[in-house]
């Protein structure tokens, strides 16, 4: 009798890098109902765009986004999570591309509730594994739920529903699509892939965008600058602006690079070393220092924690990076930013935003956390702008602290809950990363949760694109572990009855 076969779970790895290495040829050849509905999507949106159907855009791509989401979420839930994260990267200039076509900028579109309204599908997984939660795995996440269900009602009556319910769908997506990848771990060597090919090509998008913007700055993000009052953004001119790429501002595009330039070092795209530096080029362009020190912390992190074999990888795809890269960045207008921007990092003395928010710590400190039964959502954040008749920004709509938003929103009952769930989804995924040292993937994940936790000083990171980040890689070292646990499980029964049937 022959002895078993390699599991899937050795094989896995091996497939999933050979299909990613062939590109294009390899993505036609899936089966059509994986890629064809999102490839209706943006062959329609580019064809609105070019006919100058603003209105009808404005419209249709809410609409069919949706109805594509849905279909891939019961068709391909994998990637299902890789079109959720193309919508949140493109979906900022699509809407862009409409108010430029219509010839005039709309203080509110219905572009930009695509991506939120098709991340918030995947709560049918909490309807359809609501069993989990009573499991060991799914404690965490139901504590995290109960925390936010305790900020809601305080909001509710507080804030009114319209904004505690705004505020409550960006607290509880990055939950639901964590928990989406947790259940479905039997799959986890695809999520893998779909989520490295998405932040790879996303990088070389948004990366390569974002350095023609720097540098020529279209008429309809000028006009987005504008119109929205961009302010902290630059100037919009060529050369003046702080990049921001096809998304809202510099913030969550920088989180977004931090991200990708953190998977490069887990890919196998033949693309990938363009892609990171076109997007390290604008990550620095950005001028988000926080994220510069997140995505330090998480290399540094990555380092640490990989096998020997890695290591030496990462050290290499580092260096590639830096050769790559620093050509460009001594570059004048590029060299000139750069150089500015890091020269306030080392005299904080005359850094105006760094004075202000040691001003907001030390006034404001003694009201978040001494407010125990908490705000409730829609006391901070652009949700305030609907909890009053003029739309304009509430009291705390410019909230710039993650560490006082959670006590002050949740109070002391919901924070002790959402964060015990959170700190039990950290210690987890740090022991799991032990026994998948060989999975840069997974490490990558854990850099990447405990850098977005460490920024949470300057931003509330559990939120919007940091907190999709933060439980998307700590679910997916979960899901990693447990697939590993199933597989090995799987081995050893066609073992046993290869042995018994001799």
């Amino acid at each position: 009798m022959s002895t078993p076969t390699l599991p899937p779970l050795a094989r896995a790895p091996r497939e999933a890098t050979q299909r990613s290495r062939r590109g294009l040829r390899g993505l036609l050849s899936e089966d059509p109902k994986h890629w064809a509905p999102q490839a209706a999507l943006w062959v329609i949106t580019t064809l609105l765009v070019l006919a100058h159907q603003g209105t009808v855009l404005t419209l249709a791509f809410p609409l069919l986004a949706t109805v594509v989401g849905v279909w891939l979420y019961f068709k391909s839930p994998a990637r299902y999570v890789g079109f959720m994260w193309w919508l949140w990267f493109l979906s900022p200039e699509v809407r862009r591309f409409a108010d430029f076509a219509k010839g005039a900028f709309t203080p509110t579109s219905l572009i930009q509730v695509a991506p939120l309204v098709v991340t918030m599908i995947s709560a049918l997984t909490i309807v359809r594994h609501y069993r989990v939660l009573a499991e060991r795995r799914g404690l965490p996440v139901l504590l995290i739920l109960m925390g936010l269900a305790y900020a809601y009602l305080i909001g509710v009556a507080s804030n009114g529903p319209m904004a505690a319910t705004y505020d409550l769908a960006n607290w509880l997506y990055p939950v639901l699509i964590g928990f989406h990848i947790m259940v479905n771990a039997r799959d986890y060597p695809t999520y893998r892939k779909v989520v490295l090919d998405t932040f790879i090509w996303g990088m070389l998008v948004m990366g390569g965008y974002g350095v023609v913007q720097f540098f020529i700055m279209p008429p309809w993000d000028v006009m987005w600058m504008l119109g929205s009052q961009m302010n902290s953004q630059g100037d919009p001119v060529p050369l003046g602006v702080r990049v921001f790429s096809t998304m809202n501002s510099s913030g969550p595009f920088a989180i977004a690079m931090m991200a990708a330039l953190t998977f490069v070092m887990a890919g196998t795209q033949r693309v990938r070393w363009i892609a990171g530096g076109l997007g390290f080029i604008s990550f620095g362009l950005s001028l988000v220092r926080s994220t510069w020190g997140g995505w330090a912390i998480a290399m540094v992190l990555q380092l640490l924690k990989a096998s020997n074999k890695v290591r030496l990888r990462i050290i290499l795809g580092a260096a590639a990076l830096v050769v790559l890269t620093v050509p460009l960045l001594t570059f004048g207008p590029i060299a000139d930013r750069l150089g500015a921007r890091l020269q306030s990092m080392t005299n904080l003395s005359e850094d105006n935003s760094y004075a202000a928010r040691n001003e907001f710590y030390a006034t404001f400190a003694a009201t978040a956390f001494s407010d125990v039964t908490g705000e409730g959502f829609g006391a901070t954040g652009t949700s305030t702008k609907l909890s009053n008749s003029n739309g304009d920004l509430g009291k705390y709509g410019n909230f710039d602290s993650g560490v006082m938003n959670v006590p002050f929103v949740l109070g002391w009952p919901g924070s002790l809950m959402y964060l015990s769930g959170v700190g039990i989804l950290l210690a987890r995924a740090l022991r799991a990363s032990f026994s998948l040292r060989d999975d840069k993937y997974a490490q990558a994940c854990l850099s990447l949760a405990f850098a977005t936790v460490g920024m949470i000083v300057f931003a509330n990171s559990f939120v919007g694109t940091g907190g999709l980040l933060l439980f998307m890689g700590l679910c997916s070292i979960l899901a990693a572990r447990h697939h590993m646990k199933l597989e090995r499980h799987r081995f050893n029964r066609l073992f046993t009855l290869q042995e018994t049937s001799r």
